[in-house]
């Protein structure tokens, strides 16, 4: 998928996500969008006593400023894409038809996948 194909707000949240991972100098970053466009931006949390990846982190933080669900989720790796607890946490709250945007640290947008 090309950025071109991306929407503004898909191209918002792979660009926040991915300020989010060279900011804090860490493996992930990850943004997702509510049901009322507001956005939610995570990085990979590695605490001796938590550890959280930065998709899960970011749906904690959508939950917990009270959104009733996910529009889209986009997650900036080096690695091949999101995990299954990631997906979980997205379907959780997005239901299974959410998109994940998988893009590299550059931004470029590698994969799509619904959070089933």
């Amino acid at each position: 998928m090309t950025d071109n194909a991306l929407g503004a707000e898909d191209r918002k949240i792979v660009t926040l996500a991915r300020s989010a991972r060279a900011r804090n100098g860490v493996p992930e970053g990850a943004a997702v969008r509510d049901e009322t466009g507001r956005t939610y931006v995570a990085a990979t949390v590695d605490l001796d006593s938590l550890k959280l990846s930065a998709l899960r982190t970011a749906v904690a933080m959508a939950v917990a400023s009270g959104a009733a669900s996910l529009e889209a989720a986009a997650l900036v790796t080096e690695g091949e894409g999101a995990s299954a607890e990631d997906l979980a946490a997205v379907r959780d709250l997005g239901g299974a038809g959410t998109p994940v945007l998988v893009a590299g640290p550059d931004g470029t947008v590698r994969l799509t996948v619904p959070a089933n």
